[in-house]
């Protein structure tokens, strides 16, 4: 069985956090990294820097987004020494999409013995902004309040750029959009997933 890691992403709200929770209980031995986990550290950075709390800010792109990314992937690195299975849920958004990331993060985990999984939740920006409303979180005050704005700024586009026929599992499609998507996502992910960790 070889190491891997597995990339939860989407833009917020898609229902990452759930698909992942819910991934991880069906695979065995899996470490379950979250980035939300660190926005304790991040709130604190603000208030020290005596800034106001907003994570679609230049402040937060400017000083914080990139070394929440730097410190849950040097986690999974690490926790890969100790298990086969690191499972990151964080949006990754600008990550996927950029080849020279996604290429210097494969040759990291090639010598480690690992390979990579991307998994995009794919949700409709209504059933999100919805979703939003009902998680009703300090994070989202600032993209619910300049929705259209927010809209305009997040990429919803399926990241084509990873797709591989070769390789099923460096671009997993997961829908979730309702009950019977996430149901049916579900069942597909594992199986994939479960057939690349036998290879």
């Amino acid at each position: 069985m070889e190491k891997k890691l597995i990339l939860v992403t989407s833009p917020p709200a898609c229902g990452k956090t759930y698909v992942a929770k819910a991934l991880a209980k069906n695979l065995k031995h899996v470490v379950y990294l979250d980035k939300d986990t660190l926005i304790v550290l991040s709130k604190q950075i603000f208030k020290v820097a005596g800034q106001p709390y907003d994570r679609s800010s230049a402040f937060f792109q400017q000083n914080i987004r990139d070394y929440e990314y730097d410190c849950v992937l040097a986690l999974a690195m690490e926790a890969l020494d100790y298990d086969d299975i690191v499972l990151i849920n964080a949006p990754f958004t600008q990550e996927v999409r950029d080849n020279a990331f996604i290429a210097d993060l494969k040759a990291k985990l090639a010598a480690k013995g690992a390979t990579l999984a991307v998994i995009w939740v794919e949700t409709s920006p209504e059933v999100v902004h919805q979703r939003m409303i009902e998680r009703n979180s300090d994070r989202d005050t600032w993209k619910l309040a300049h929705w259209d704005e927010y809209l305009r700024r997040c990429n919803f586009a399926i990241p084509e750029n990873l797709a591989d026929p070769q390789h099923k599992d460096n671009l997993i499609l997961f829908q979730n959009n309702n009950d019977d998507e996430f149901d049916a996502s579900m069942k597909r992910c594992v199986a994939i997933l479960e057939e690349s960790l036998e290879d």
